[in-house]
This record gives structure tokens, C-alpha cells and sequence, in this order.
């Protein structure tokens, strides 16, 4: 297997797509993707890009990707949020999804980033202890809110 990451372009979002839509499905909701492929070009890269991705490719073919965005803390400062994270589910359990992590980590350090963070859901147990192996902290204290428009 010969895997990289390597910061997404333009013409990796079809396969992103792909992903969000796999990660809708595994999470039980596969009728709230609503982006486009157009709406996803155009907020990634044309003007300010609302966010960035990392891809893991292998062989040629991407096989997950890292999307995020930054956000600022009054407390603590900038901070990478962490918005969507998927490893293909035939290339689970190589490595390919730390890899990917250690890429992001790295990649909000040279962004001067104070730390990361994302959400999980509670019955994910796999992505429970991925993060928990990498040390991270989960918080089960606050709760999430949100307004859609």
C-alpha cells in the first residue's frame, strides 16, 4: 500500500463529495447532505475559502479526507475545527486515518493554531477510541447548538 497526504485541490472534490455522502450514510442521516459539488467549488475556492481539506491517496485513488475550517476562541485564540474526517470503510484500520490526523495536527501548528477540535457522536465507538488513542480529550459537558437558516 502506498498512501499520502497531500492537501486537496479542486478537482478532488467529486471524491469528497463521494465521502460526505459516505459519512452521511454510516452516521444514520444520508438525507441531510444537501451541498452541491458547485456550492463546494465555490466556497472553496473562489474568493476567501471557507474551508480546506486534506486527502489521503492511495494508489492513485483518494480514500479519505480531513475538512476543516478555523474558528477563534475568545479564551484561547485560533483553533482548527475538525468538520468532517472519513477513511473509506475497505481502508479502515491500515493507519491511513492517523496518518491523516498527524498530517492535520501538523497542519494547524504551521497554521499557528492553539489546538483543535470536533465533534463525535456518542455511538461511534471506533472513532471513540481513535481519539482517545491519540490522547485527545472528549467533553461531555457541553452541548452542541446550532440554528439553521
Amino acid at each position: 500500500m502506498n498512501t499520502h497526504i497531500r492537501p486537496g485541490l479542486k478537482s478532488d472534490l467529486p471524491k469528497v463529495l463521494e465521502l460526505i455522502n459516505d459519512l452521511a450514510l454510516f452516521e444514520k442521516a444520508p438525507e441531510q447532505v444537501t451541498i452541491t459539488l458547485e456550492q463546494l467549488e465555490k466556497d472553496g475556492f473562489e474568493g476567501i475559502p471557507l474551508f480546506h481539506f486534506l486527502v489521503a491517496e492511495s494508489n492513485h485513488e483518494v480514500v479519505g479526507m480531513a475538512f476543516y475550517y478555523f474558528r477563534y476562541s475568545t479564551w484561547k485564540g485560533k483553533i482548527l475545527y475538525l468538520e468532517d474526517f472519513v477513511v473509506k470503510q475497505e481502508h479502515r484500520s491500515m493507519g491511513i486515518g492517523k496518518m491523516l490526523f498527524n498530517e492535520l495536527k501538523s497542519q494547524a501548528v504551521q497554521d499557528n493554531c492553539v489546538g483543535m477540535s470536533w465533534q463525535v457522536l456518542d455511538w461511534n465507538e471506533g472513532a471513540i477510541r481513535f481519539y482517545k488513542s491519540i490522547g485527545a480529550e472528549l467533553d461531555d459537558e457541553w452541548l452542541n447548538g446550532k440554528l439553521m437558516l
